[in-house]
């Protein structure tokens, strides 16, 4: 079977793939026009990517905005344990990624719980009572710097103006917590498992109309409260070194260091959390010579960070709701119970 490795993309597959990320549930019709191809070639290269396991869209809830428990979890393992563990993790719906980090023993995952008592049942009752785990520490997302809804500017192929003509208009965050009903529920569990999900299949399993689950999908949007998110294997695009950094950083610089993060190109995801390190990151780059000149010369340029931990990821277990099979390919997570 071909692996990831011996995939290469082309021009107009990354450019695809960057139209997705600007916006996932962009007409077919549309990023045609913008990519200046027919619309038969871009339906035709993406079923081929998705099909192949090489990108999925996925739309996922904005959890500060619906009020999600958010945490990252820092799992330590026997050696023997730690991929079955993560493996386990990674079947979970309140699972958003799991990866296998450090020497193979330390699971980090992000917990995405409706409910305070869901959060407090993983980490109080299954986790302590899993055999082979030795240790649990769990970090509560405070401030997202950047991730979520933002683009990551790891893959730019595109124009300025073919940027321009994908983007949607920023979404100014509410300050009161929306709450889902039962018919929303339903929308993003289904467009969890698949962010192009037709209107009509939508309808189908709503009840609603077309054009209702439409309007569904886009106050969503609107609010803020629902947004699309491309997965792919960051090996596509030549990026083979990943690591998470935890940062020591004073609450006065917080914001600062947060928002400088923010901009960095190598940075998919930055958030202020609770621990002893009040920042991670987790930071994709070309090699681990790209990884150590990141380091030494934008990290050690940004004031206010104190101490880092470097931990290497040396596996991808589930990304944005969806498996990786053999740290390569994303495949659709089994049905929610």
């Amino acid at each position: 079977m071909e692996t990831v490795s011996d995939v290469e993309l082309d021009a107009l597959d990354q450019s695809l793939v960057q139209a997705l990320v600007i916006d996932g549930r962009a007409p077919f019709s549309r990023i045609a026009e913008v990519l200046e191809v027919s619309d038969q070639t871009v339906v035709r290269r993406y079923r081929r990517l998705r099909t192949d396991g090489l990108v999925r869209v996925v739309g996922l809830p904005q959890g500060s905005r619906i009020g999600l428990f958010e945490s990252w979890l820092r799992v330590q393992c026997a050696p023997d344990a730690a991929l079955p563990v993560a493996e386990a993790l990674a079947r979970r719906p309140d699972i958003a990624w799991v990866t296998l980090n450090s020497g193979g023993t330390e699971i980090h995952c992000m917990t995405r719980a409706r409910t305070r008592k869901d959060r407090d049942a993983l980490l109080l009752e299954k986790l302590p009572r899993t055999r082979r785990v030795t240790g649990i520490s769990a970090h509560t997302i405070l401030r997202k710097f950047f991730g979520g809804p933002d683009a990551w500017a790891g893959v730019d192929v595109l124009r300025p103006d073919q940027i321009a003509a994908l983007a949607r208009p920023p979404v100014e965050p509410g300050q009161e917590r929306y709450v889902l009903d039962e018919t929303e529920l339903t929308l993003l569990s289904l467009l969890g498992r698949d962010g192009r999900a037709g209107y009509p299949d939508l309808a189908r399993a709503t009840g609603l109309s077309e054009s209702t689950a439409r309007r569904r999908v886009e106050r969503l949007r609107d609010l803020g409260a629902l947004f699309f998110d491309v997965e792919f294997v960051p090996s596509l695009f030549g990026y083979e070194a990943e690591a998470t950094l935890a940062l020591t950083v004073p609450p006065a610089r917080l914001a600062e260091v947060g928002a400088a993060l923010a901009g960095h190109r190598e940075v998919p995801f930055a958030a202020a959390v609770t621990g002893a390190a009040s920042l991670m990151a987790v930071v994709v780059c070309r090699d681990t010579d790209a990884l150590y000149t990141y380091l030494t010369e934008r990290i050690g340029a940004v004031d206010g960070v104190g101490q880092v931990e470097v931990i290497p990821t040396l596996r991808s277990v589930k990304r944005a709701g969806m498996l990786v099979e053999d740290g390569q390919r994303l495949v659709d997570p089994p049905p929610a119970p």
